[in-house]
């Protein structure tokens, strides 16, 4: 970018300052970035089609593009002014308009609304199945001590209020800590997920990592290597902390895409565990209180509320290294868009998908393994 290209931004300020019908916003991310949320009254191009689709674009309005942090954005209006459109970037992007939202708002106020809202209108479908899960799966026990992590997206700051208020209940004695590893987030990552606290109420603990720069050069799955090394980072902390558990944000929508993931890429049958001992941290367990939590319900709650999320802290998303190419797409997008249409002739696939794993047959399974040892219907078939 050169110093003449600056002239062709517009900041968050700036932004409110103008007349709505003035401008028209377009959202330029992938959609499945769209899907943790955007800007409200924005419209969604994606910016392999922003060019395509300019004939459908207004030319007697200012048209404000915006990416993840503003540079690819700012490439496509230098595009489209070149073909005589009125465009201009959104100055940082995304990220900058979440801190820019954020820091602007009344934390007490939103705060006392947010959990007076799942103790009513959000108690049915969040807070009774978050209690469901800890109590059949048995996820929380006396005199735990748990390490809630938090990523800094929509599903694992939802599971600290819902920790929050099962403390408040306090049927028995459990300890929290709100743990957020630093991985080497972007400072306005790392600011957004602070203020998001703020608002929220949770008082988190950070500490500092550098898995972020240790995968920068991997070029196979240096995402699945990212998340294994964080999984690592946080039990080792969490131990350091006098915790015997770190509970996880997956909710139920990644239990059922991990099922058809395995079938489909894995040429296996498994699922997400409520629950699982470390192999690596002796004395320590995951749980994943939110298993039973539809994450449709979890976007409505954020949206409700008027709360936005980061997506992914990864610094390598707004450039497309890793998480948004389409050679190292994520499978569970795929998955996702699979279901999807399932679901269009079946309304009830996710359920069945859901409960088949807790169905299984072992008289119709030709082979299985348990513990280690793999079981052929044909050892004991003679013996019936």
């Amino acid at each position: 970018m050169t110093n003449g290209d600056a002239m062709f931004e517009i900041s968050c300020e700036e932004l409110y300052a103008l007349d709505k019908e003035s401008y028209l916003l377009i959202d330029i991310r992938d959609s499945a970035s769209v899907g943790y949320g955007s800007v409200k009254g924005a419209l969604h191009i994606d910016e392999n089609k922003i060019l395509e689709k300019s004939e459908i674009l207004p030319k007697d309005k200012m048209i404000i593009l915006f990416c993840v942090k503003g540079e690819v954005s700012l490439e496509y209006a230098l595009k489209l002014r070149e073909i005589g459109f009125n465009a201009y970037s959104l100055k940082g992007g995304y990220n900058s308009w979440l801190l820019y939202t954020i820091q602007n708002e009344d934390a007490a106020k939103k705060r006392a609304e947010i959990e007076l809202g799942i103790r009513k209108k959000y108690h049915k479908r969040l807070f009774s199945k978050f209690a469901k899960a800890v109590n059949i799966y048995e996820l929380v026990k006396e005199n735990d001590k748990i390490a809630v992590c938090i990523s800094g997206g929509k599903d694992s700051m939802l599971m600290a209020k819902l920790f929050q208020e099962l403390k408040r209940h306090n049927k028995f004695h459990f300890e929290l800590v709100f743990l957020v590893m630093n991985p080497g987030y972007s400072q306005a990552n790392k600011e957004i997920i602070e203020h998001n606290a703020k608002i929220l109420g949770i008082p988190i603990a950070m500490f500092e990592s550098s898995i972020f720069d240790a995968v920068y050069n991997v070029e196979k799955s240096p995402c699945y290597l990212c998340a294994r090394m964080r999984r690592g980072y946080l039990y080792s902390k969490a131990k350091e902390l006098g915790c015997n558990k770190i509970a996880l944000g997956h909710h139920y929508d990644d239990v059922i895409e991990t099922i058809l993931m395995g079938m489909l890429y894995g040429a296996q049958i498994q699922t997400m565990m409520p629950k699982l001992h470390s192999t690596n941290f002796e004395g320590m367990e995951l749980i994943h209180p939110l298993y039973l939590i539809r994450e449709d319900d979890i976007k409505e709650w954020r949206d409700f509320n008027g709360l936005h999320f980061i997506q992914c802290a990864c610094k390598f998303t707004d450039t497309c290294t890793t998480c948004n190419n389409e050679e190292n797409r994520s499978k569970r997008v795929e998955i996702k868009e699979l279901i999807k249409e399932l679901k269009k002739k079946n309304p009830e696939v996710e359920t069945h998908i859901f409960r088949s794993v807790e169905n299984v047959n072992l008289d119709t399974v030709i082979e299985y393994k348990a513990k280690g040892i793999r079981h052929h219907f044909l050892d004991e078939y003679d013996n019936l």
